[in-house]
């Protein structure tokens, strides 16, 4: 399978990724490229106004020889099909939820840790490119394998548990089921709740909340608030218990494909990107929130720490050390270390 999709790479690369001669070397002049940047999510969220960010830097500073077409919501590519249209080179850059590579690169999972972080405060750290965690998304093997290139990691903030029900504690969870990303962790973090966990793409989630096909769901304020989830959920429990990391990637034959001076002006452009995304994800989350409050459809509950200490127990560090084995047992010890020097 992955021999046909790198040659149906190179074969759509040849036709519509980059016009002109001189790939990987100096640009002839006249010599343009053209990159479609598909995602799942409105262009009000973090990933919407950072993908707009990194549009408007890469056609800056390349002088008009990149071109960026951004396609949200959906609309070119979904959960299920975005990842082979970046493989095939249908699009050029990706910027997906980590449990999103389960298939491909299963390391990756490391960023759907429940409890991984204890504050948005403690991203940066935890995942920056020289951090045990952030040494398996930013150097793995399995994704350049896939032909895929790692560029950034943009943040959605932390996520917060959503239902009918009100959630105080693990055991208000039972037998309820929750949609996931298509994660094993994520699953095993339901079921050590005593919930069940369904997987779905993100534009399915509000039918299947309003349809009573799942009880509740787990995201950031702002990606509830954006697709309107708060309007069919009575409940939200203030849990920060989980993180939404986008993993900013890029078709690396495509990359390679460049000139030097234009691979430059790519990778720049999401640092740059990356810096405004992690500006903006507070604050819109902050807005989303109090977007739901003044709506009067959903009641926020905020846990004490004990509560909030409660929900950890159940999965810290049982759910952690379940996927040692998939994760690497020595990145699990570190991450464990790290907390406990927190």
């Amino acid at each position: 399978m992955l021999a046909v999709l790198v040659l149906a790479g190179a074969v759509a690369l040849a036709g519509c990724g980059a016009r002109g001669a001189g790939a990987g070397g100096d640009a002839a002049d006249g010599q343009t490229f053209s990159i479609k940047f598909s995602h799942v999510v409105t262009p009000a969220t973090p990933k919407g106004q950072a993908a707009e960010r990194f549009k408007q830097v890469v056609e800056e500073r390349s002088g008009g020889r990149i071109t960026v077409e951004i396609y949200p919501n959906s609309e070119l590519y979904g959960d299920k099909d975005e990842l082979q249209a970046l493989q095939s080179n249908s699009v050029q850059v990706l910027a997906p939820a980590s449990a999103k590579f389960t298939t491909i690169a299963p390391a990756l999972q490391v960023l759907d840790l429940p409890f991984l972080f204890d504050s948005v405060e403690d991203i940066p750290e935890v995942v920056s490119p020289d951090s045990a965690a952030g040494k398996a998304i930013y150097e793995s093997e399995a994704l350049a394998a896939n032909n895929i290139k790692v560029m950034g990691l943009w943040d959605n903030g932390l996520k917060q548990l959503s239902s009918n029900t009100e959630m105080r504690t693990p055991e208000s969870l039972a037998g309820l089921s929750f949609r996931i990303q298509p994660s094993d962790v994520l699953r095993s973090q339901f079921e050590s709740w005593g919930a069940s966990a369904t997987p779905l793409a993100f534009a399915e989630v509000y039918n299947a909340l309003q349809q009573g096909v799942v009880d509740g769901q787990e995201n950031p304020y702002s990606n509830i608030e954006s697709q309107n989830m708060h309007t069919v959920q009575s409940h939200i429990t203030a849990s920060d218990h989980g993180y939404i990391g986008y993993v900013l990637v890029i078709n690396n034959q495509f990359f390679e494909s460049l000139p030097a001076d234009l691979q430059a002006v790519v990778q720049e452009s999401a640092d740059e990107a990356s810096a405004y995304n992690r500006e903006v994800a507070a604050t819109l989350n902050e807005q989303a929130r109090t977007t739901i409050e003044e709506a009067g459809t959903t009641t926020i509950l905020e846990l004490s720490p004990e509560e909030r200490q409660a929900f950890k127990d159940r999965v810290v560090p049982s759910v952690w050390q379940q996927y040692a084995d998939v994760l690497g047992p020595d990145l699990i010890d570190a991450l464990l270390a790290e907390q406990n020097a927190r």
